[in-house]
């Protein structure tokens, strides 16, 4: 289950609109506790590194704005537990390419935007054998 307070929600849904046509994207940095349980402290917003031409239906995280997040995560004792991006004018529900570049364990928001209106959230965790995602709870923080 992922814990997200409705100010983090809402940065992720303007961060959709505000990126819309393209997809956007960013880090979730929180807590792992014993139980699953996922607690988001802080949402991070990244530039999509994809070139023009792909922007509108895949994101990118360059490995040194990843290793950013890292660094930015250690010092406030935080890890990333998740990552979210934005489906422009498509269902809040993974890709096949999203399936492809998933690791267990990480929760994956995303929000759905339609006509440059953020709509649905949805968080997706990874099946062990990465065969597929399942819905994971979103519980107000």
């Amino acid at each position: 289950m992922l814990v997200l307070t409705p100010e983090q929600e809402a940065a992720i849904r303007a961060h959709g609109e505000a990126d819309y046509p393209y997809e956007c994207c960013g880090l979730l940095l929180g807590t792992f506790a014993a139980d699953g349980r996922k607690t988001t402290v802080e949402v991070m917003p990244i530039s999509n590194a994809r070139e023009e031409s792909a922007k509108r239906n895949r994101f990118l995280i360059t490995p040194q704005e990843l290793m950013r997040g890292e660094r930015y995560a250690r010092s406030r004792q935080l890890d990333i537990i998740g990552f979210y991006h934005s489906h422009p004018d498509h269902p809040a529900v993974p890709s096949g390419y999203d399936l492809d570049h998933a690791l267990p364990v990480y929760s994956y928001v995303i929000v759905s935007v339609a006509q440059g209106r953020a709509g649905e959230v949805q968080s997706w965790e990874l099946e062990a054998d990465r065969s597929r995602f399942n819905p994971e709870p979103i519980v107000k923080g």
